[in-house]
């Protein structure tokens, strides 16, 4: 039968007991009366069933039971110790928690972060990601989704204005051809390529096409993903291609590492928002993140 755990308070005057070896050493580091340490230490080896101290005349001595006890229950306190100085201690500031996209993480926030750094220093951020949506998670101040922008219980910012449009590889469109000419040839090419399709939003792959004219187009291959950060990493490989979304894929456009080879772009009712909920008080630093992100925002528009 397990042994449940003792309480916090009695493990913390049994550490003091035994590093001091002395009763009132250790009542005068927790504050406590002699009393109150001796019997935290007759509770503690009560409910262990085994006494940890021998008491002598000038002191203390561990058992063996003690001794075995000891670094344990050191290093256990030792690390709450460290842990709550960390997070909580004095100069400490609390973190803001911000769920993200992961693709508009990757792609959109991370290239931009240094300047938010550069502006608030003591702002701390702690980032999760959010491939799917959870509705029920509250373990954040704000959260990044994808969508209309129309989620019940939430107040949304639009960040994103995107227009759809296929990319690839530099490899992949010089063997594509003038896709725009409309030509058999370019058809022909275009029907040999892998699509990478990415599940989650409604406006992908058959939007574009019937909306390009090409949903007769019938393709030699399709891949699926999770999320839009992956297809594009295999789209830049070259082994496909993906549908981008205009925010996510400017820098890998700029490297030259993707690649646009149709010229038709589409606007999509869908964004990228930062959500959090309604009539909740906001956090200053919240606030201020808030107020950056909507900031470098308004930039690409």
């Amino acid at each position: 039968m397990k042994k449940r755990l003792p309480p916090l308070n009695w493990l913390r005057t049994f550490e003091a007991a035994a590093r001091h070896l002395n009763l009132t050493q250790a009542a005068a580091e927790l504050n406590l009366t002699q009393a109150a340490i001796s019997q935290h230490v007759k509770g503690l080896e009560s409910q262990l069933g085994t006494e940890l101290f021998r008491r002598l005349p000038r002191g203390l001595e561990l058992t063996d039971a003690g001794k075995a006890y000891l670094p344990v229950v050191h290093e256990c306190i030792r690390r709450l110790a460290t842990a709550t100085n960390e997070i909580f201690g004095q100069g400490k500031t609390r973190l803001l928690t911000v769920r993200t996209n992961l693709v508009f993480f990757t792609a959109w926030i991370a290239p931009r972060f240094g300047r938010f750094r550069e502006k608030h220093p003591d702002v701390g951020v702690r980032f999760t990601s959010n491939i799917w949506l959870d509705n029920s998670a509250h373990d954040s101040d704000m959260e990044v989704r994808y969508g209309k922008g129309d989620w019940p219980g939430f107040d949304a910012d639009r960040l994103s204005w995107d227009e759809l449009f296929p990319v690839c590889s530099p490899q992949v469109a010089s063997a594509l051809g003038d896709i725009n000419s409309g030509g058999l040839d370019a058809l022909e090419n275009l029907s040999k390529q892998t699509l990478l399709h990415v599940i989650g939003y409604e406006e992908g792959w058959g939007h574009w096409l019937d909306e390009a004219g090409l949903s007769n187009v019938q393709f030699s291959g399709e891949i699926q993903f999770d999320t839009l950060i992956t297809a594009m990493k295999v789209a830049e490989h070259g082994d496909g291609i993906a549908l981008g979304r205009t925010c996510l894929v400017e820098e890998s456009m700029e490297k030259g590492t993707l690649v646009a080879p149709f010229a038709q772009k589409v606007p999509t009712a869908e964004a990228f928002y930062l959500v959090r909920p309604a009539n909740k008080y906001l956090h200053p630093h919240a606030e201020i993140f808030r107020s950056w992100l909507l900031e470098e925002a308004g930039k690409g528009r």
